[in-house]
């Protein structure tokens, strides 16, 4: 199919990072709105013809819920306009850390939110460094998840820091921080959390030696930044020259920035996959994702290998 036909959109949580996925991939941003009602509902209207389009549908999963509402919409939109494929490109899958019943009676909200997003009518989804490889599964469509390694391992390497060492906060984590570490030719650290109810940590062990390292802590997700902060501390405090945290989606809820402001991190490295609020902490630098998903979408519309982009 001819780029012509290639149509990106955006919803309203993450429309500045559509615009510039739309510029990095050599098209305008489709136009679209959202009408409000009194009552709170609301409806997107996409302003121009996408029958027999490819739609890329650019927006995160990000609270209020009405952000994946929205998606949901959009997505039911561009199949009643006939459109001929639609991409949900969501750069923050949230809901993903309901992977799984990990007790009684609980939901799994992740494979509820793939239940919604195929109901909808989607026909692929892109997304970057789900929090459970597994989600994946939940669909029976087209995934692509892309990893922002891509992104961070160029970082790192511009950084030309030596010494380096690389550390997960958490035992979850150690298969992403070895992955950087087998890639950046580097020792590996873990730290190993005790938790007693979520956004809580209670005690941290620190596993490898870290003396007299520059330490990178590389994550997926920044929430409340409990478990982050407290691992720089417990590295700091085991013998290290630096640390610095690399994090994929900053979140940063509840007291997050104030804690990372007071960290003892030389700076916070994330992507643009969620906008950052207006208080955001000055250690934070920002890593665009735009080139990344565009080269993507090109690569899914020629029918090129996606996966050499990360090898």
């Amino acid at each position: 199919m001819s780029e012509n036909f290639v149509s990106i959109f955006a919803g309203r949580a993450t429309r500045d990072l559509g615009e510039r996925i739309a510029k990095a991939y050599g098209a305008p941003l489709g136009k679209s709105s959202v009408v409000e009602f009194s009552d709170h509902e609301f409806q997107p209207i996409y302003e121009e013809s996408i029958r027999g389009h490819h739609v890329f549908l650019v927006q995160s999963i990000v609270p209020p819920t009405d952000n994946m509402m929205e998606l949901l919409l959009m997505i039911d939109a561009a199949r009643r306009a006939s459109a001929h494929k639609i991409i949900a490109v969501i750069p923050y899958f949230g809901w993903a850390r309901q992977d799984r019943k990990d007790q009684p009676r609980v939901s799994i909200g992740s494979k509820l939110v793939a239940n919604l997003l195929t109901a909808a009518g989607v026909d692929r989804i892109i997304t970057l460094d789900l929090h459970a490889d597994q989600i994946q599964g939940f669909f029976d469509i087209p995934v692509d998840a892309l990893y922002a390694s891509s992104l961070f391992i160029d970082h790192i390497q511009k950084m030309k820091e030596e010494d380096l060492l690389i550390a997960a906060p958490d035992i979850g984590g150690s298969k992403r921080a070895s992955a950087y570490a087998k890639r950046l030719g580097c020792d590996l650290a873990i730290c190993h959390k005790q938790r007693s109810r979520a956004n809580v940590v209670d005690s941290m062990t620190l596993i490898g030696d870290v003396t007299d390292k520059n330490v990178i802590l590389v994550d997926d997700i920044i929430d409340t930044a409990g478990t982050i902060v407290k691992a720089g501390q417990l590295i700091m405090d085991s013998g290290a020259k630096s640390v610095r945290a690399f994090a994929t989606h900053a979140v940063c809820s509840g007291p997050a920035m104030e804690r990372l402001d007071n960290s003892v991190f030389e700076e916070v490295i994330v992507t643009d996959s969620i906008p950052l609020p207006a208080n955001a902490s000055q250690k934070i630098k920002v890593v665009s994702t735009a080139d990344l998903f565009a080269e993507v979408i090109k690569r899914v519309e020629s029918y090129e290998s996606i996966s050499s982009l990360f090898k």
